[in-house]
């Protein structure tokens, strides 16, 4: 399936990443390819902020799956840094080949190399396959998320 390379997303891989994105039915109804104006302002912020990483996985040219791998430094557990994993995605023609491990063996790694002490990350619930597929990378659910919309 030829050579995969993990880099930073650029604004020219934004049409892609918007695709990934809005490719499930949770997506469908919150992305939108019409205007990439609100995408191209958040890549610009998070490429200004030294702790985001929004990465794409691109094969033969093409962008097949992304991530945003975000460090956040704090008090708890004696001043740790930890690790946020958010949007994984993965084109349609590419689920099942191993690259959500890949991207996620990155993530982990490049959380260590950060000097990391953990790694989270949220899904759905409704995202019954990959609650499936953070167990068996290792990840235990652990916590009840809680969100508030504004």
């Amino acid at each position: 399936m030829g050579d995969l390379e993990i880099r930073d997303a650029t604004a020219d891989d934004l049409p892609a990443i918007v695709a990934m994105l809005a490719d499930d039915p949770l997506g469908a109804q919150r992305e939108s390819l019409d205007d990439l104006t609100p995408y191209r302002a958040a890549l610009e912020r998070l490429d200004a902020d030294p702790n985001q990483h929004l990465v794409v996985a691109v094969r033969e040219g093409h962008v097949v799956g992304t991530l945003q791998l975000t460090t956040i430094p704090g008090l708890s557990h004696q001043g740790a840094t930890r690790a946020l994993i958010e949007a994984v995605r993965i084109h349609s023609d590419e689920r099942g080949g191993g690259l959500g491990s890949q991207l996620i063996e990155w993530a982990v790694d490049t959380a260590r190399r950060l000097g990391c002490r953990f790694v989270q990350l949220t899904s759905d619930k409704s995202r019954t396959d990959a609650h499936r597929f953070y167990a068996r990378l290792g990840f235990t659910a652990s916590h009840e998320g809680f969100k508030l919309r504004l």
